[in-house]
Order: C-alpha cells, then sequence, then structure tokens
C-alpha cells in the first residue's frame, strides 16, 4: 500500500475594515479644542487691555526676572493687570503682607480703593481745566479778559480766579454790582461747572482800603459777601446747578492775593473753587459740627 499523506489545512483569517483603532485621536481631539479656547480667551484679553498694560506684560515676558526684582508696571504694581506681592517697605503699591489680620488687609483695600477714586477726580479736574482754558481761548469775549482769569490746581480742588484789574473792575465803584462783562464770564464758567459731579465754594474778596460808609455798620466784609453771592447768581444764570453750590462767604481784606500790597487792585476778586472729594466731606463735615482733625484720630486709633 502507498503511504498515505496528510491533509495540508490552510486558515485564512479574514480582516473586516473599519475595525478598532484606539482611542488616542479622542485625546489630540481634546487638546486641539483647549489650545484653541486658551487662544481665543488670550485674544480676547488682549483686546480688553489698555495699552500701558500690555507694555507692562511685554516687559514681563521680555525680562521676567529683572521685572520681578525691580518691580514696575509689570510686577507689584496696583496698576498691572496681574497683581504682584512682596514685603518691600519702599514701595506702597501692590503689595501684599500675608501675615496681615483680615482688619488690616480690609483698610489696605479701602485706602487702596480711596486712593484710585483720588487719582479719577484729579483726572477730570485737569480736564475741566483744560476745557475751561480752551473756552477762554476760542471766545473773543473771554480771551480779552485772560488777564483776568486765572486757573490752577490745588490741594482743594480746581480754582478759578476773577481779578480786577486798574482800570478793568468786575464791579461797580463800592458796590456789589457786576459789570456786563463779569456776567458773561460767569455765565460761560457756570455752564462748563456741570460737566463734573463737584460741589463748589466761593468766596468774595476786597483790598484793604476801607469802605467809604463803614460808619453805617456796611464794610468790607459785608462788601465781599454780596460780591460772592452775586457771583453766585450769574453763575446759576448761566446754567450751573443750584445745588452744586456748598458754600458762600465774604472774606473782605483777610486774605490777600499771593504777596501782593494790601491796596493792590488784584486783591479785589471772586474765587470759585471746584472742591474734590476730601475738601468737600471736611466742609460738610466742619459745617453739621464735626471736628474733622479728631475723626481723623481715631479711624488711625482702629
Amino acid at each position: 500500500m502507498s503511504e498515505q499523506k496528510a491533509p495540508i489545512i490552510v486558515k485564512r483569517i479574514k480582516k473586516v475594515a473599519g475595525g478598532h483603532h484606539g482611542g488616542a485621536w479622542k485625546i489630540a481631539y481634546a487638546d486641539f479644542v483647549t489650545a484653541m479656547m486658551a487662544f481665543f480667551l488670550l485674544m480676547w484679553l488682549l483686546g480688553s487691555t489698555a495699552k500701558g498694560d500690555l507694555a507692562g506684560i511685554a516687559e514681563y515676558f521680555k525680562t521676567p526676572l529683572k521685572v520681578a526684582m525691580q518691580g514696575g508696571s509689570g510686577s507689584g504694581d496696583s496698576s498691572s493687570v496681574i497683581k504682584g506681592g512682596g514685603t518691600d517697605l519702599t514701595r506702597k503699591d501692590g503689595q501684599v503682607n500675608k501675615g496681615a489680620t483680615k482688619a488690616e488687609k480690609k483698610s489696605y483695600n479701602l485706602e487702596a480703593a480711596k486712593a484710585e477714586l483720588e487719582r479719577v477726580e484729579a483726572a477730570k479736574l485737569k480736564q475741566l481745566k483744560e476745557r475751561l482754558e480752551g473756552a477762554i481761548d476760542s471766545n473773543p469775549t473771554l480771551k480779552q479778559f485772560k488777564r483776568q482769569l486765572l486757573i490752577d490746581i490745588t490741594d482743594e480742588g480746581l480754582r478759578i480766579q476773577i481779578v480786577d484789574e486798574q482800570n478793568r473792575p468786575m464791579f461797580n465803584l463800592a458796590s456789589a454790582e457786576l459789570q456786563p462783562y463779569t456776567k458773561v464770564i460767569l455765565h460761560e464758567i457756570g455752564l462748563v461747572l456741570n460737566d463734573v459731579q463737584n460741589r463748589v465754594s466761593l468766596s468774595g474778596h476786597t483790598d484793604a482800603k476801607p469802605y467809604s460808609n463803614a460808619g453805617r455798620g456796611y464794610s468790607n466784609w459785608e462788601l465781599s459777601a454780596d460780591r460772592a453771592n452775586a457771583s453766585r447768581r450769574e453763575l446759576i444764570a448761566g446754567g450751573m446747578a443750584e445745588e452744586k453750590m456748598l458754600r458762600v462767604v465774604g472774606l473782605g481784606s483777610s486774605v490777600p492775593f499771593g504777596e501782593a500790597a494790601p491796596l493792590d487792585p488784584v486783591n479785589r476778586r471772586i474765587s470759585i473753587i471746584v472742591m474734590n472729594k476730601r475738601t468737600e466731606d471736611n466742609v460738610t463735615k466742619q459745617a453739621s459740627g464735626v471736628n474733622v482733625a479728631d475723626e481723623a484720630a481715631t479711624r488711625e486709633e482702629k
């Protein structure tokens, strides 16, 4: 018999297309979506950030160690987008004392907020000063009295002084009746003062020459008060809201103009002060009987 051969068995494995490939693509897709979200968030932040803050951020990423060591608009500055911290006692802004109590942190935050409000208010008063100066230069009537209009920023706020010249007084002689051009000046000023919320203080001044009818009980004190009140009425007639006026006083010749001689015509003036918030609060508290100095000392003790 011939030898019987073993049968040959061939196994064919059928491959099915589209089989399972694993979940690696899902992780890659999630990373892509996260990156795009971060990109659009960055674009939104950059679009809503001031130019100065952008410069500070750019400086930080250029030299992060230098900014972190020396401070500036990129680190530790209260105006920075990214607030900094530290214990550098030579600097006040942006410093955070980790060991501070809640009361101390609250006090620090209140002081920082107060400082920011004062900064914003000072900027508004500066803009008001520029607008007044522009109105004087652009108005032919006011421009001819430019030498008699003195505008400056003081600790109390924006001060506008209208002073007499030798041959160009604001009022009739020994009278509280305003000259026609003085009314024009006060009307223009009154209209502009409505651009800010700050309240106004107005004071009248005279030179040291005794009032001619002083024997009747009417002196430079009464004259200066009457002139101040007449000026108040013209400011309101010019468009200033009546409730903006907080104080009207007559100071006679007690406060000369700078170092001017007592009889110098420049002492005869009207002083209008657009008060900052601190001055307004002090005036209000003093008028209501509150001792401002004692109140400040009490706050410091707390």
